[in-house]
């Protein structure tokens, strides 16, 4: 594995270097081009080519309390991990990310988990975080989106709020190859209602709450 074609973007730069400063100043970056054009077109196929049946309706909540709702949320889903040839690279990438954060940021991360995204014509999810403060395991939220040619009217954007008031912090659009990192239990945020199908590579890196009561993840 070539260490500097994950830490380099198509653009040059360090982009770990990046992430880390957004990440110890602010709490969140929105990257552009930070993979190459061939990989995210392999990942906009490969998403494209899932079977409808592979994708189920998003929950919300965690284990015993997770339940669809759709006044909430209406996005489909598919649980990737490295079984699944298409997002290796994508997944090698994370795992660096992971290591540098934690020598460099002290976050503690012990994995990741990811799932493709659809939201389909209409589809949206209303304002929420990704963590709630002492109660989750998620500690920093990624998105790349798979969305070639998308125009500015075609809805689906991200909108992130600066704490718990109506602030606007950031407006992101689902461009194909953008990405927005943020830590998960500080920003509030929503997706619009998409106007035609929209995609996205979604996860988080998670610490382990393992401890005599109970074993995270739960088998």
């Amino acid at each position: 594995m070539n260490t500097s074609l994950l830490t380099r973007g198509p653009s040059g730069g360090d982009v770990f270097a990046r992430i880390i400063e957004a990440l110890r100043n602010d709490g969140y970056i929105i990257l552009n081009n930070v993979f190459a054009i061939e990989q995210l077109q392999r990942l906009f196929i490969d998403i494209k080519a899932t079977d409808d049946r592979q994708f189920h309706a998003a929950g919300i909540g965690r284990e015993q309390e997770r339940h669809v709702n759709d006044f909430v949320r209406r996005d489909r889903i598919r649980w990737l991990d490295r079984s699944h040839a298409p997002v290796v690279f994508y997944l090698d990438w994370a795992e660096q990310l992971r290591q540098r954060l934690n020598r460099e940021l002290f976050l503690g991360l012990f994995d990741y988990e990811c799932h493709y995204a659809h939201y389909s014509k209409g589809a949206f999810y209303k304002r929420h975080v990704d963590a709630f403060k002492g109660l989750s395991n998620r500690r920093l939220s990624t998105i790349l989106y798979l969305n070639p040619s998308w125009q500015a009217g075609d809805g689906g954007e991200l909108v992130m709020y600066a704490g718990e008031g109506q602030t606007v912090l950031e407006t992101v659009s689902p461009a194909f190859g953008s990405m927005a990192l943020f830590l998960s239990e500080e920003f509030p945020h929503e997706v619009l209602p998409a106007k035609r199908s929209r995609y996205s590579l979604t996860g988080w890196f998670r610490i382990n709450n393992t401890d005599s009561l109970n074993l995270d993840p739960p088998k």
